[in-house]
């Protein structure tokens, strides 16, 4: 894509804020170009948030039913998937799917709720206690 053609439609997701493309220049090389982003990344962008913020939602309710940890909630709640997850705290991906079950998420040692802890953004209280309904 040439700089003359990145896209500077706006995009509400991105707050305001520019973000960097690379965009060949006028001399054919390639750099970066800030954009204001464009329509269709803001609608898959909103698309992909409401599917989050609905597993989050999903994540409480069995929170409260008993049938899913407090771990998922929050991974959900941060933007994250267990793939993501899994490498944001460098666990194999079965460990913190494994993790996602409310009865081993409950024997969960204090370094390992830290680890998440640290993943999520949240301290190890928060982590632990639910959050109302």
């Amino acid at each position: 894509m040439d700089a003359g053609e990145v896209p500077q439609e706006g995009n509400a997701t991105l707050g305001g804020r520019r973000k960097a493309m690379y965009a060949r220049g006028a001399d054919g090389r390639l750099g970066t170009v800030a954009s204001a982003g464009w329509e269709v990344e803001e609608i898959v962008t909103r698309q992909a948030v409401d599917e989050l913020d609905r597993r989050a939602a999903a994540a409480l309710a069995g929170v409260h039913a008993g049938t899913a940890s407090l771990l998922e909630y929050h991974m959900y709640r941060a933007r994250m998937d267990d793939s993501l997850l899994a490498q944001s705290t460098g666990l194999w991906r079965w460990r913190v799917r494994r993790h996602l079950r409310p009865a081993v998420f409950a024997r969960l040692s204090t370094a390992l709720l830290t680890r998440y802890a640290a993943a999520l953004g949240i301290d190890v209280a928060t982590l632990t206690s639910t959050p109302p309904r």
